[in-house]
């Protein structure tokens, strides 16, 4: 049996690790330089977990073996005006979705996957988006996730600063 629990201010560091590691699968890369980006990831996790309004949540699965976190499923609640289709103007994305690498293959990622869904139903959230890697679309999928209906559409603001300074 797989024990999943919320998160707490205190695994932020241990979140921000397993984020490392989701961008290093993600984008293939290697490992993330360090940098300003770890210390203001952690204080934004110490912060939005704490935060009476709980806009945002993460389940972890702690490590069996030792201290740390297994794997984790973030997720943020964003609050639009509503509508037919979301009625509390509530909508969700998934985010730093996670599992070290000595503990895959174990279901933790699904478990953690599960509570976060269950998490946003209860809020009344109509609707859960995510961006999902090459590796991770089937098990998505095999949670119910399916393209979006119409067109995603983003703006990179940061690209564009970035070759103006």
């Amino acid at each position: 049996m797989i024990t999943v629990r919320r998160a707490e201010s205190a695994d932020a560091a241990e979140l921000v690790r397993l984020r490392a590691v989701m961008i290093r699968d993600a984008f293939g890369e290697g490992d993330p330089p360090q940098g300003e980006w770890t210390g203001i990831a952690e204080r934004q996790f110490r912060v939005r977990l704490g935060d009476s309004a709980g806009l945002l949540a993460a389940f972890v699965v702690d490590r069996p073996d030792e201290p740390g976190l297994a794997s984790c499923a973030v997720g943020a609640v964003d609050t639009r005006i509503a509508s037919p289709q979301s009625p509390t103007g509530e909508s969700g994305y998934i985010f730093n979705v996670a599992t070290d690498p000595a503990y895959r293959g174990r279901g933790y990622s699904r478990a953690c996957m599960e509570e976060l869904i269950e998490w946003f139903a209860k809020r009344g959230v109509a609707w859960v988006s995510l961006h999902a890697s090459p590796s991770g679309e089937a098990g998505y999928r095999a949670l119910g996730f399916t393209p979006p209906r119409h067109t995603a559409l983003q703006l990179d603001l940061w690209s564009r600063f970035a070759q103006e300074v």
